[in-house]
């Protein structure tokens, strides 16, 4: 069996798609956890392409070159004596070597799979998740500090006319982003199928230093009200007490 560029190509993407899903859980920074079935399903099917491809063109090659065989017999015997060359105008098909390039990008995912979307994509998409409209929420659990999700925090200080927040200490987690004039935030992405349809969840945080944009921190502190729940005022703010370094979890990102 001859290795070819097509077939090649198939087989590294869909090595990728087995590291990525079945071999460990570098998936969940792309799809919901929910759709790993299917990766798995998807990287063996082009695996199976690309063998069947390339062993489908080795026996049509075989049968392509027994005919050339047959006629270059015949062309020989009816041009004996011309001193014509038996394969004057036959030019075996073959793949350029430029084709192999196309297999670079494909051997870089497998061996280099690309980051969860981080400080960059949450700059730039930056979305409000709330409730609809104002009203009261639910009271926290007991104890300090609450662990709470990024969306959670938000909705409750944006659109929590009840205060819910007031006088608990909470605790969040996420990367760090920051903006042009030094505020800093602590992020996360909301996905609702996949990362190509990620939201940005941010909480501002105040009276701390900020770390290297991208780092996953957990802060913990108190809410501070800015405006009446429900105006554009109301914004999601933190006073930290305490930001600590963590490291990234293997699922990135928070659901819908």
């Amino acid at each position: 069996m001859r290795l070819r560029p097509q077939g090649v190509l198939l087989i590294l993407c869909g090595a990728a798609l087995l590291r990525i899903a079945l071999f460990s859980e570098l998936y969940l920074r792309y799809v919901k956890e929910g759709l790993r079935p299917y990766l798995v399903v998807s990287g063996v099917a082009l695996i199976v392409l690309g063998l069947v491809g390339m062993i489908r063109r080795d026996e049509d090659e075989d049968e392509h070159e027994g005919e050339h065989e047959v006629h270059d017999e015949d062309a020989h015997e009816a041009h004996a004596g011309h001193g014509q060359d038996a394969h004057d105008g036959h030019d075996h098909i073959r793949n350029p070597r430029i084709a192999w390039l196309l297999t670079a990008p494909a051997l870089a995912l497998l061996l280099f799979p690309p980051p969860a979307l981080g400080s960059y994509s949450a700059g730039r998409e930056e979305a409000r998740v709330a409730a609809q409209g104002t009203g009261t929420f639910p009271e926290l659990p007991a104890g300090d500090p609450v662990d709470l999700t990024l969306g959670a925090f938000a909705s409750r200080a944006e659109w929590d006319t009840g205060a819910s927040m007031k006088g608990r200490t909470v605790r969040l987690t996420g990367f760090v982003t920051r903006d042009d004039d030094g505020t800093w935030y602590i992020a996360r992405l909301l996905v609702t199928c996949c990362a190509a349809d990620a939201q940005a969840l941010k909480v501002e945080i105040r009276a701390a230093d900020a770390p290297a944009a991208d780092a996953w921190v957990t802060v913990t502190g108190t809410w501070r009200p800015t405006g009446k729940p429900g105006s554009d005022a109301a914004r999601p703010v933190l006073d930290a007490t305490s930001v600590k370094r963590v490291s990234a979890p293997s699922d990135p990102y928070e659901k819908r």
